[in-house]
């Protein structure tokens, strides 16, 4: 019998990137395999409100929300006591604290962060890039990304170009295989925007093992092997040194902290 699956409730009268942010950072300092986030947005009404509280107070979970206008906090507020859940306002006390120190007056635009500005639509543009770049899909694409990620199979190459296209970045990466000659580009590139990540390796093996386990294929494959992991780290750090491009080794590290070290010296 597998542990309870616990549901945290990310709701927002914009996108709620603001909240789903803080609350994947809290789910990273706890062991929360078991921990899953919904995501409601665009909430305009009082009874969309009390819709998401009673579904939280359904499956025991709890909410994390940003809503800009005041009846809508209000709402949430009040509806959480009624029926014991609990509720956590994400922006409200910063706007308080704001108010009461710098005597200043919220505009209450719903959505004020992600306004269709030149910086949105660079946004979304690198998104798209990044995405299609994936995973070695265009190689020649990376002539014209800012970013270039090298590694072998779970050094976090995904979900680190996503986060960084996030940023405004268009990230290309690429998969390193022993057997596999990387594309004549990759050495064309200028070394500074190209990234070489590496991992301890008994923490790829781990990783790797129970990506396997999640997939269903068997626990001795050699993908998870410690002498196949040895042989495709010693390939890439071959490779990196050729190019001579900067390291990052990205074992125990956040997502944010490894895209903070490449981003430093943009």
């Amino acid at each position: 019998m597998g542990e309870k699956m616990h549901t945290i409730f990310v709701c927002s009268d914009a996108v709620g990137e603001t909240a789903n942010t803080v609350v994947q950072a809290t789910i990273r300092q706890f062991n929360a395999s078991q921990v899953q986030v919904k995501r409601y947005g665009t909430i305009r009404t009082e009874d969309e409100v009390r819709s998401v509280v009673e579904e939280a107070a359904r499956v025991g979970g709890f909410i994390a929300y940003t809503l800009v206008l005041p009846e809508l906090r209000e709402m949430m507020r009040q509806e959480a006591i009624r029926v014991n859940v609990n509720a956590i306002d994400i922006m409200g006390p910063m706007m308080q604290a704001f108010i009461d120190t710098f005597k200043g007056s919220p505009k209450r635009k719903v959505g004020l962060l992600y306004q269709l500005d030149e910086q949105y639509y660079q946004r979304v543009e690198a998104i798209e890039f990044t995405v299609n770049s994936d995973d070695g899909k265009d190689p020649n694409a990376m002539k014209q990304a800012n970013i270039v990620l090298l590694g072998p199979s779970r050094t976090s190459k995904t979900p680190l170009s996503i986060y960084l296209a996030h940023k405004g970045n268009k990230v290309a990466n690429y998969p390193l295989v022993p057997e596999v000659r990387p594309p004549a580009t990759i050495y064309e590139l200028e070394p500074s925007k190209v990234i070489g990540l590496t991992m301890n390796p008994d923490y790829l093996v781990r990783i790797r093992s129970e990506r396997l386990k999640a997939v269903g294929l068997p626990f001795g494959a050699k993908y998870a092997t410690r002498e196949r992991v040895d042989e495709e780290l010693a390939f890439a750090m071959k490779l990196y040194k050729e190019l001579g491009c900067r390291i990052i080794d990205v074992s125990g590290k956040a997502i944010e902290e490894t895209a903070g070290l490449i981003l430093e010296d943009k």
